[in-house]
């Protein structure tokens, strides 16, 4: 898979749709229009920008961007980000979040979901949704899995969703199907590839739906749980507090 022809082709598709007009609200950003998203977008993609040429976060950040055209400014930091990454590979060491994955690859992979997820926030204010590629549907669920979910965030217990039972998600992919199986309590989140041992529930669905789900963007009735339903809650709580 390549994240760098999906982060054009995405980025590519947000500008597309943004041009229907930035006033429209967001359903899944309450209080934010698409022009909040687009600036939000065009402020991340110039940060990754700085952290591939510094190899550490800016400081201080951010400038002020006030005065910046909105979809001006995110056609520049679109090809900014594009061609800092291309210049950069997937092998430059780095400043990242995941402590597993300190190079410029976990960028490349980080922008196209960033990307997509806001593609499709862009896409629902005004009506145009298109599809998720599967297999990148997939691999991010993998990614908010971890690091997103299961990062070492949780030491303090600063978590109104502390859960406390291990949760299954499983997305369906014709006959076939890929899990994880999340263990979580109040300082930990512990994510393991499988469906392996006992869980106090389980979260199935297609890879967009269950990947939309995770993020904020589908809801509900875009998955199928069996299980106790205040561990898919608890859940779905705290995957909330992460992607916040």
């Amino acid at each position: 898979m390549s994240f760098l022809e999906h982060l054009r082709s995405e980025s590519a598709r947000l500008g597309e749709v943004a041009r229907s007009g930035l006033d429209a609200p967001v359903p899944s950003c309450p209080g934010w229009t698409v022009d909040d998203v687009m600036r939000h977008v065009a402020q991340v993609y110039v940060h990754k920008v700085e952290v591939l040429r510094l190899g550490a976060r800016p400081d201080p950040w951010p400038p002020d961007f006030s005065d910046q055209d909105t979809l001006q400014w995110y056609d520049e930091a679109r090809a900014a980000i594009v061609d800092a990454l291309d210049a950069a590979g997937t092998g430059l060491r780095t400043w990242t979040f995941d402590p597993r994955d300190t190079t410029s690859g976990f960028w490349h992979r980080r922008m196209a979901h960033e990307t997509v997820i806001h593609r499709i926030d862009v896409e629902q204010a005004h009506g145009m949704v298109t599809p998720i590629d599967p297999e990148l549907a997939l691999d991010g669920i993998d990614e908010v899995l971890y690091p997103t979910l299961g990062g070492p965030w949780w030491e303090e217990g600063d978590t109104a969703h502390p859960i406390d039972a291990a949760v299954r998600l499983t997305a369906s992919t014709g006959q076939a199907g890929r899990s994880w199986t999340v263990h979580a309590d109040a300082t930990s989140v512990d994510v393991r590839q499988g469906a392996e041992g006992n869980v106090a529930a389980e979260i199935f669905g297609g890879p967009a739906q269950l990947y939309l789900w995770l993020w904020g963007r589908a809801g509900d009735d875009a998955v199928r749980t069996v299980g106790d339903p205040d561990a898919v809650r608890a859940f779905r709580g705290r995957i909330s507090e992460a992607t916040q």
